[in-house]
């Protein structure tokens, strides 16, 4: 399957394989749920070790999952192997989460260099515990 935005075949396993080495991926435990393309699905498991001041999932570690699954997404529209990096980033956070948090990024547009995403955050009850909008731009390449 080739992604529309960027003319690069989606490969799940290469993007699969790419996010699972991040080594904050790895230090926080997040499981890839789903990958489609301009889709992705985080778990991130609650560890109460790192909670916020409210004895709860910790807002910067919420925004962190955020950013890393719109991230993810972004990867299924510019290729496995493409440069990206966030360049803006809003979250409201609508309710607390003391459970694992699942975050569901889809690309919402392109334009140009930038991907723009939105990120839902959701405890395992199905409460929305923060959104997002966030834009990635796709880096250039060094030649």
């Amino acid at each position: 399957m080739t992604s529309e935005a960027a003319g690069k075949e989606f490969s799940p396993d290469e993007i699969r394989r790419r996010v699972m080495a991040i080594p904050s991926v790895v230090t926080f435990g997040y499981r890839l749920e789903e990958l489609a393309p301009g889709r992705a699905v985080i778990i991130a498991p609650y560890d109460r070790s790192l909670d916020g001041i409210f004895e709860c999932f910790h807002g910067g570690l919420l925004a962190t999952l955020a950013d890393s699954t719109a991230g993810t997404a972004a990867l299924t529209v510019t290729g496995a192997e493409a440069g990206t990096a966030t360049v803006e980033m809003t979250i409201r956070f609508m309710s607390p989460c003391r459970t694992d948090a699942r975050a569901t990024a889809t690309v919402s547009g392109t334009e140009r260099r930038l991907i723009l995403c939105h990120v839902d955050v959701h405890d395992v009850t199905g409460t929305l515990c923060a959104t997002a909008e966030i834009k990635y731009i796709r880096l250039r390449e060094n030649k």
